[in-house]
Formats: C-alpha cells, sequence, structure tokens
C-alpha cells in the first residue's frame, strides 16, 4: 500500500468531485483489507474502496458493486448481488492484490431503495426489471460510475481487470480515463427464484452471462 492511502482528508488533484476523508484497517471474514472512505461532494454520498495487498498501478483486479441492501445484507435470491460481492472479496484475497469499490447511491440500478422495493412487487406480479421501472416511470439503469473511476484514480490505478458481466462498467470506466485490460467474468450459479431476473438482466442489459444456458430447465 502506497503512503498516499493513509492521507486523511486529501483531495485529488485531477479530480474535483470525490475527497479521501480516511484509511482505515478492516479485518474480514475473507482477509485483512484497507476500508480507504471517501466522501462524492457532488452527489453527497458516502463511498468506500476496500483494498487489499500492495495493488500497485496497472492490471489490477478490480470489482465495481452497486449497493445492494436486500442481496448483500439480508441474503436475497432475487438476485446474485451479495453472492457476487462475496466472490469478489475473496477474488483479490485469492490473487493477493486487488480493490472492491462499493459504489453507494447505486440501490436498484439508481433508482432508490423503496423504489426497488416497489419494482420487485411489480415483478411479483409478472413484469420484468426492464418493465417495472418504466412501469414506476423510472429509468432502467440510473448509475453513474464516474465516482468509481475518480476513486481508482486517487489510489494511483491506471488500468483494471474488472470483474464484471456488464459491458457498461467497462465502457463506462474507459470514458472516464480508466483502462480495462480485461473483464473477467463474475458467474453465480442461478436458482429459481432469480433465474428469470437474470435472463433478463442477459436478454435486455446486455450482460455476458453464458452460464444461463447450462438451467434451462429452472423456470
Amino acid at each position: 500500500m502506497t503512503d498516499k492511502i493513509g492521507v486523511l482528508g486529501k483531495k485529488s488533484p485531477q479530480r474535483t468531485g470525490v475527497e479521501r476523508i480516511v484509511n482505515a484497517p478492516l479485518p474480514t471474514v475473507y482477509g485483512q483489507f484497507r476500508a480507504v472512505g471517501y466522501m462524492d461532494h457532488d452527489r453527497g454520498d458516502e463511498q468506500v474502496a476496500l483494498v487489499y495487498g500492495e495493488i500497485g498501478t496497472d492490471d489490477v483486479l478490480t470489482r465495481l458493486h452497486s449497493e445492494c441492501l436486500t442481496g448483500d445484507a439480508f441474503g436475497s435470491q432475487h438476485c446474485e448481488c451479495g453472492d457476487q460481492l462475496a466472490s469478489a472479496l475473496k477474488a483479490v484475497v485469492a490473487e493477493g492484490s486487488g480493490i472492491v469499490v462499493y459504489l453507494r447511491g447505486h440501490e436498484g440500478r439508481g433508482i432508490g431503495l423503496l423504489a426497488k422495493l416497489r419494482a420487485m412487487a411489480l415483478q411479483a406480479e409478472g413484469l420484468d426489471t426492464v418493465e417495472a421501472n418504466l412501469a414506476l416511470g423510472l429509468p432502467v439503469d440510473a448509475r453513474d460510475y464516474g465516482v468509481a473511476a475518480e476513486i481508482l484514480h486517487d489510489l494511483g490505478v491506471n488500468s483494471v481487470r474488472l470483474m464484471s458481466n456488464n459491458p457498461r462498467k467497462r465502457e463506462a470506466l474507459l470514458q472516464h480515463g480508466i483502462k480495462v485490460a480485461e473483464t473477467v467474468p463474475l458467474l453465480i450459479q442461478p436458482c429459481e427464484s432469480n433465474i428469470t431476473y437474470l435472463r433478463t438482466k442477459r436478454e435486455r442489459l446486455d450482460h455476458v452471462l453464458p452460464h444461463l444456458d447450462a438451467v434451462a430447465h429452472l423456470s
């Protein structure tokens, strides 16, 4: 870990919207991380990057994880978010170094917790995740990855090996000056509760989920 990660209150000279506030040790069941906390002054969100080991500058194994209270904290099987977060943390530990940027304000692909729950209620009535958002008059995906790129810049990262099935994350990082050396699939075994949701992500949101072909028997 470089010394600059330990500087409190340092503002990135390259960016104006995100300020690094704190760097704290975070022992987890996966390993010993550093929790680097940021304030996004443009949006008012508190953000955190979990950094493991000596990350370097190039080809850093990285996950941009959108906040999902139901999946990450409650173990919801409506989505695969909680399992993806756990898999990403395990992966960077196995790699020996890496970053998981946990993106606050991304709940429900950016529509917020209560709106996400309303969309889930509509999905229980038969709409898919795209149709549910549109029925509520909300965008299908309102997430902005600019803050993630700013955090990576602040940590000295030039290029990443991105753990994601969503090509839009790769495109967003490229637009914000972070090179993507490789996209690393993060595929979770589907179940009956999330197979329809996952198929919609593949068919309507362009997520790369080839493993779904092996579970055609799931309803």
